[in-house]
């Protein structure tokens, strides 16, 4: 995050990452989630994933269908996805999220059009 301060609830980054990669317009099929801190007056928060350097996602999956992207975070091979969600409790920071319909886990591919999309400038992608 880069400052969520300027955050204003509107979901640009939640629909262009579900537009972009999963061809949806449907905020649940978003890798990035914006939420409250509490109640309509509070501030925002983005739930997203951080890029673990040792992923917690990959060494629960069974099936070796999430295993470490170099630099950080995780890739995702959908055809050996089994669909048993040990992924979704393993993410440290509750950024993976199931698609109930594809039986598949939302898995964030650090493409930074979360990024490129925040009219207000309040995500940023950096190098760890």
């Amino acid at each position: 995050m880069k400052n969520m301060n300027k955050c204003i609830g509107c979901f640009e980054c939640m629909i262009g990452c579900a537009s972009l990669n999963f061809h949806s317009h449907t905020l649940t099929k978003s890798a990035i989630r914006v939420k409250t801190k509490g109640g309509l007056q509070s501030q925002f928060a983005a739930v997203i994933c951080v890029g673990c350097s040792d992923p917690a996602c990959a060494e629960a999956c069974p099936t070796q269908a999430l295993t470490p992207r170099p630099g950080g975070g995780v890739l995702f091979d959908a055809k050996k996805c089994i669909g048993c969600e040990k992924c979704v409790p393993a993410c440290i920071v509750g950024a993976i999220a199931m698609d109930k319909q594809a039986k598949k886990p939302i898995i964030c591919k650090q493409c930074g059009a979360c990024v490129q999309l925040c009219p207000h400038e309040c995500l940023a992608m950096e190098e760890a």
